[in-house]
Formats: structure tokens, C-alpha cells, sequence
């Protein structure tokens, strides 16, 4: 009795006539059978009869329309002779039935490239790789089918450009208003982000996450002496404090740091029971909490005054940060040096520490520290007490306004960019 492991087996040693024989078996059983229909239209396409497998994968779709394999197969057979509408239609059908179907999002993208449209095909090539990555597929030439390759390789090519094309856009303009030479450290930045250019680290303990922007002279701790700011800020201490403890008792305006289960257990320890890391939030990802402002009018004043990194919907980040007793955050970086990070210790039990780049700092009540975190850092609080420090993210004293404006620009674009590919 043949099965329909046999006429895979036929089928991927390319022999085609038995491998259709093999499923025509099956089928004169089961009529219905929709995997064996599959492998059938399959052997059709690859021995040059496409209006075969259009039929035989237009009744599998007709007797199961939630299979999304079948509806890719029908518009790859559809491309096949030539019905180009017709493929696009059931594989954005495939698409529906299975957003993650990353082959057939790379073979839709290019179906729209070529009925002209580039743009929506780049966006579909760049989600198809980046679902295909994200599950270890397409990284590099053994981890993607050699017949593939050049499509693969031919989509990474488009994102590329795409990116490129977007990203000097944006520099352009801003060099037409700033002057040519106001771009030079942004160029660089957006060359070694996509790619084109090595990053070359002055201080070895320094990886951002995702933008690396050159020529900024590193160091862990920042000297007080490149940001006024911070004098200003900590003349205000007490009234900021008094604020603070308004607001703990209740709990009300709080909330965790880590919104996911999974990332905060990877990320945080507790040697008093389970860890707690929550936040007061002023801005998260650049969204001004206003209740948590209206709560704390001197703080928010005193943040206002501040050369906050503003980026629409990425930064600041500004917080009351608080970690329960026994709370130990462990190393890790930041994701771009354009920023640095300032903290003003409100409440600050014994045995309680930040490690910058493996330098140690032990927090001062009211004397503010400002870090740049793409070194690696971690925090603990190894105290039976609450630990309670004001979080806030400045500009990189050492851009100048126009890197500040650019990389406002930039960032924005490539946040709408990813929003675009996760639409798409």
C-alpha cells in the first residue's frame, strides 16, 4: 500500500511520474486527502504542467480553506503559468491564514517587485527575514536551501538599500539646513548600522545594543563638569524627596519595570524573596505619564529644566525607580551611547551599588551620578529596605544640536520603519 511518505520520498529524489502515481493511489481512497494533493501539484509544477497543479491545489483549497500551505502552493503554481493577480491573491491568502509563513511572504514581496511595487515588496522582504532570523533561518548561506539563496540574497539586498535610501534622507535634509560638514559623525553612525562600516570602539567595554554613534570620547562615569544641569537638579532634592514619599504608601501611579514575565526572571534576582523592580513613571518611551507629573509638580518642573533625550516614542525614560529589598538587577547594556543616564538617590539603604564597565559606584543621597550604559551595568539593593533612585536619560553632552536633531530624526525613522515591517 503506498503512503505519503513514499511519494515524498519519490518526490524529493525527482521522480516525478511515480511520485504523482504514488498520490493518485492515495487519492482514489481519499479523495479529500489534502496533503496528497499537495505533493501531486508539486510533482505537476516540477515536470512542467502547472495547469495541473492549479487544479488539484484549487480542490485542496476548496476542501480545507484554512490550510495556508495549499494557498501558497496554488500561487506558486498560478506564478508558474503566468497568472500574476491570481498568485498574489492566494498567497496573501497563505499570508492571512499564517502571518509567520515566512517563505511565502519572501515570494509575495517578490511577486509585488514585479508588478512595480518596490516599496511594498521591500517592506515584505524585510518582515520575511526578519521572521525567517528570528527562528535562526536566512542568517547566512548554511542556514538557508541553496535554491533559495539568491532570492534570500537578493532580499537583503533591496532591505538594504531601502534602509539606506530612507535613513540619508533624513541626513540629507538636515545637512541642507546645518551645513554638509554638521552630518559627518551621523553619516558614520548610519553606515556602521547598516552595516557598510566597522564600529571601532575606543574602550573595548563599550557595545551599544542597536546605535553606535563614533567620535564620543567613552568613559563609564561622566564628568559633572559637562553637565550643569546636575547642580540645579540637586538643589531640589529635598522638595523632589518629599514628593516620593507622598506617592509610596499607596502604590498608586506604579508599575513594572519589566512588563514581561519571562524577561523579568531573566533579569532580575532576589536573595529576600522574589525580586520587585517597579517605576514612578514621568516619560516611558517618550510618553509623559501626566497623572504621575500632576503628582509631583516640583519633580516635574525640576525634569522640564533638564536636557531630557526626547525621541518620539523611544526616549526619555524617567522614573522613580524602585527595588524592593533584596532586588539584584543583573548586567546589561544599553542601546546607543547618543544618550547617558543620570541618577539622584532618594532613598539609599546600606549595601546598595551600581557597577559601570566593572567600576563601582555607591549612591549618595542627593548627589546625582550620570553613566553611560552601554557598558554593561548591573544594580543591587542587598538591603531589607526600599531602594529609591530618580531615573532620567540626558542627551550625550558631546553632540552637538544638530547630532541631537539628527539622531531625533533617525531614531523616529527607524522606529516607523519597524512599525511599518510589523504592519506589512
Amino acid at each position: 500500500m503506498t503512503n505519503l511518505s513514499e511519494a515524498r520520498r519519490l518526490l524529493r529524489e525527482n521522480r516525478l511520474a511515480e511520485a504523482e502515481r504514488a498520490c493518485e493511489a492515495i487519492l482514489d481512497g481519499s479523495p479529500d486527502d489534502v496533503e496528497a494533493l499537495n505533493v501531486a501539484a508539486l510533482a505537476a509544477v516540477r515536470g512542467g504542467r502547472p495547469a495541473r497543479a492549479v487544479a488539484l491545489l484549487e480542490r485542496a483549497t476548496k476542501i480545507d480553506a484554512a490550510n495556508p500551505v495549499s494557498f501558497h502552493h496554488l500561487g506558486r503554481a498560478q506564478e508558474t503559468l503566468g497568472n500574476l493577480p491570481a498568485a498574489l491573491a492566494s498567497i496573501a491568502e497563505a499570508l492571512r491564514l499564517r502571518p509567520g509563513f515566512y517563505l511565502s511572504r519572501l515570494h509575495f514581496a517578490a511577486l509585488l517587485e514585479r508588478r512595480g511595487e518596490s516599496g511594498r515588496g521591500a517592506m515584505q522582504f524585510a518582515r520575511a527575514l526578519r521572521d525567517a532570523q528570528s527562528l535562526g533561518h536566512w542568517i547566512n548561506s548554511a542556514s538557508t536551501p541553496a535554491g533559495l539563496r539568491p532570492l534570500v540574497e537578493h532580499a537583503a539586498r533591496t532591505v538594504r538599500a531601502s534602509s539606506r535610501a530612507l535613513l540619508f534622507g533624513v541626513s540629507e535634509k538636515l545637512a541642507a539646513r546645518h551645513g554638509r560638514s554638521s552630518m559627518t559623525r551621523m553619516e558614520k553612525c548610519l553606515r556602521v548600522y547598516l552595516g557598510e562600516e566597522a564600529p571601532v570602539f575606543p574602550d573595548a567595554r563599550q557595545r551599544p545594543s542597536f546605535l553606535y554613534f563614533p567620535d564620543l570620547t567613552p568613559s563609564a562615569f561622566l564628568d559633572r563638569a559637562l553637565l550643569p544641569c546636575i547642580g540645579p537638579l540637586e538643589m531640589q532634592v529635598a522638595a523632589i524627596r518629599e514628593e516620593l514619599l507622598q506617592l509610596l504608601p499607596s502604590g498608586q501611579g506604579r508599575e513594572r519595570v519589566f512588563t514581561a514575565e519571562d524577561v523579568e526572571r531573566q533579569n532580575l534576582r532576589g536573595s529576600i524573596g522574589p525580586p520587585a523592580w517597579d517605576g514612578y513613571y514621568f516619560y516611558r518611551h517618550g510618553t509623559r505619564r501626566d497623572e504621575n507629573c500632576a503628582r509631583c509638580p516640583v519633580t516635574s518642573a525640576a525634569l522640564d529644566r533638564l536636557p531630557l533625550a526626547r525621541v518620539r516614542e523611544h526616549a526619555p525614560e524617567v522614573l522613580f525607580s524602585v527595588f524592593k529589598a533584596g532586588t539584584h538587577l543583573l548586567p546589561h547594556r544599553g542601546v546607543t551611547n547618543t544618550r547617558v543616564v543620570g541618577h539622584l538617590p532618594l532613598i539609599v539603604p546600606e549595601d546598595c551599588a551600581l557597577t559601570v564597565g566593572g567600576e563601582i559606584h555607591v549612591w549618595q543621597e542627593g548627589e546625582v551620578v550620570v553613566f553611560d550604559d552601554t557598558y554593561e551595568h548591573e544594580a543591587w539593593n542587598r538591603s531589607k529596605e526600599t531602594r529609591v533612585v530618580l531615573i532620567f536619560d540626558l542627551w550625550n553632552p558631546q553632540l552637538t544640536e544638530a547630532e541631537r536633531e539628527a539622531v531625533t530624526d533617525i531614531v523616529a525613522a527607524i522606529g516607523d520603519l519597524r512599525g511599518a515591517i510589523e504592519r506589512s
